[in-house]
């Protein structure tokens, strides 16, 4: 039997949906905003949940926008000149009534709108992409987002079909928010600048040095000091370090072997945090000769590099 491949043939928006308490540290060492898996991750789920309903088993979801309305960490400092700390809860109980150890972790609340591809090996038709839309609705809302509930969505046109070909039409529906968008060749300009003043410049470094600003005394004319703030991204818009996946780091276990994973009946393998650098752009940036599919993030995997990756790659 042929296997025939799906095509998107449609694109669901979900718009300005409301999480409460969603996991704001997305690796080792960056915070303020839940990793991207956290999202796919999410319509993944989503995507099962398409496929096991009958009249939408032809169907399942693809790539990912990301569009940020709103992020709040749930921080506090006791006063102006002190440093922000994650509000830390204590919770649950345990069985015997006392109460367990904080285990350290940051909450965010966020409001977020998303573009989803729809798959699917023939085009749909308005009875179901209506019927498609309306479940979609019912169940992003029985289900977690990145760590965090999901609390709402926007009064009106909370869930709606868009055609293939009007994409661009989502544009302005996305606005006022910013578009999560790769930056690798950013990144790379960056590594290249680094190197030329510095050959034992790392990519590590630049990473970090994006996330820093720079104090640096500059004396006047007049004998006085002004102090200048100074940052390697200026002039590269409102770039963020992010994780992009994992690197195996070991063999894959069968299933069984490794104890205590989340899911055991899947094979199991050890990996580390692959980092990278990410760009919120605002959505007019994307209008024309549609830059917009462009936004879309998806899974890809290197099987022969040990590389778990979620990238933005052009599907027309």
């Amino acid at each position: 039997m042929n296997h025939i491949e799906k095509m998107v043939v449609g694109y669901l928006f979900f718009n300005k949906v409301k999480i409460e308490n969603a996991n704001a540290i997305s690796s080792p060492m960056t915070y303020g905003m839940p990793s991207i898996t956290g999202f796919l991750g999410a319509f993944h789920a989503l995507s099962r949940k398409v496929s096991s309903d009958e009249n939408l088993q032809d169907l399942s979801l693809g790539g990912v926008l990301i569009a940020c309305h709103d992020c709040t960490p749930k921080v506090y400092r006791p006063n102006p000149y002190s440093n922000y700390t994650f509000n830390q809860t204590r919770n649950p109980i345990k069985k015997d009534g006392s109460t367990a150890s904080i285990i350290e972790e940051g909450k965010c609340n966020l409001t977020m709108s998303f573009v989803v591809e729809i798959l699917a090996e023939n085009a749909t038709d308005d009875t179901t992409n209506d019927y498609l839309a309306k479940k979609c609705e019912q169940w992003i809302q029985q289900q977690r987002i990145a760590g965090g509930s999901v609390m709402g969505l926007a009064r009106f046109d909370a869930v709606s079909f868009i055609e293939y070909s009007k994409i661009e039409e989502i544009i302005p529906r996305l606005m006022p928010a910013f578009v999560l968008m790769d930056a690798s060749d950013d990144f790379s300009e960056l590594i290249n600048i680094a190197k030329e003043k510095n050959p034992d410049s790392t990519p590590l470094d630049v990473l970090l040095d994006v996330a820093t600003l720079h104090h640096v005394p500059e004396l006047q004319p007049n004998g006085s000091i002004k102090w200048l703030t100074q940052s390697v991204k200026t002039g590269y818009g409102w770039l963020v370090p992010m994780p992009i996946g994992y690197q195996g780091i070991s063999e894959p276990f069968d299933v069984g072997v490794m104890q205590e994973v989340r899911n055991p009946e899947y094979p199991s393998q050890y990996v580390e945090c692959v980092y990278g650098l990410g760009k919120w752009l605002y959505p007019h940036h994307l209008k024309g000769d549609y830059k917009i599919l462009s936004a879309f993030w998806r899974y890809q995997q290197d099987v022969e590099n040990n590389l778990f990756l979620v990238q933005q790659q052009v599907m027309f």
